[in-house]
């Protein structure tokens, strides 16, 4: 068990979330459940509809009690079941790892057009980024939970991000905790730097991607426009053959 360093919390009130927390931990790990049958159901309608997955791979996480401690550490909240689910929204995560950032919009639009799925907060860290650079869209869901003898709707936090967004992020996350949370200036503007070549780079394969589509795309259309002018052809070589052969006759 973490020693907490200035003892906000007695050694007691710690033992006994302990025990309570596994009580409900199930609860979260159901909700997450329940967001991820939903992404993966839409993406895989997604591909069916545009030939094309949006999502590359999802990461599932419930935060553990020593970081919902810590959180509620910091924020000087009382310790109590209560508490942490009236005010952290993010003990349950998914993290949504997409290819471009197109996919990104789409996979909240979609997510956010179940009936049954409520928005809490949404954030657009893509267009507004962190001041050290970081990017990714959040939205905290609200979706129910049935059990066995009761319903509950249970808070999910959804970030989406590209593959590049996450490479980064995942980086400046371990650096900073090697620099035990204080990262020097010069490194945080070497970060901020990387995190801009890599959003120009999201938007290049964007547009790469979107211009291979346009290509794909014209191909079938002329391909469909061959077959149909070969078939007139066709029609009308039958036609002839049909005529000259009652002309024979």
């Amino acid at each position: 068990m973490k020693q907490w360093e200035n003892e906000t919390f007695s050694a007691e009130d710690v033992a006994r979330l302990y025990k309570e927390y596994a009580k409900i931990v199930k609860n979260y790990g159901a909700a997450i459940k329940e967001v991820q049958t939903k992404l993966e159901i839409l993406d895989e309608d997604f591909e069916l509809l545009h030939d094309h997955n949006p999502i590359h791979h999802m990461e599932t996480r419930v935060k553990s009690i020593d970081s919902i401690l810590g959180k509620m550490e910091r924020k000087g909240l009382p310790l109590s079941l209560e508490s942490i689910s009236s005010n952290l929204t993010d003990i349950a995560g998914i993290r949504v790892i997409c290819h471009y950032v197109k996919d990104i919009y789409a996979v909240a639009e979609l997510l956010k057009s179940q009936e049954d799925v409520e928005i809490v907060k949404e954030t657009d860290y893509i267009e507004n980024p962190k001041p050290n650079g970081y990017r990714s869209y959040h939205l905290v869901v609200k979706i129910p939970v049935f059990f066995v003898d009761y319903t509950a709707k249970m808070p999910v936090e959804v970030q989406i991000r590209t593959m590049a967004m996450d490479f980064w992020a995942s980086l400046e996350h371990k650096l900073r905790y090697k620099s035990h949370g204080t990262i020097p200036k010069f490194i945080a503007e070497e970060l901020k730097e990387c995190s801009e070549t890599i959003a120009a780079s999201d938007l290049k394969m964007q547009r790469i991607h979107s211009f291979l589509q346009d290509i794909e795309h014209n191909m079938t259309l002329k391909t469909e426009e061959e077959i149909a002018q070969t078939d007139k052809i066709a029609k009308a070589v039958v036609g002839v053959a049909e005529i000259a052969a009652e002309q024979k006759e």
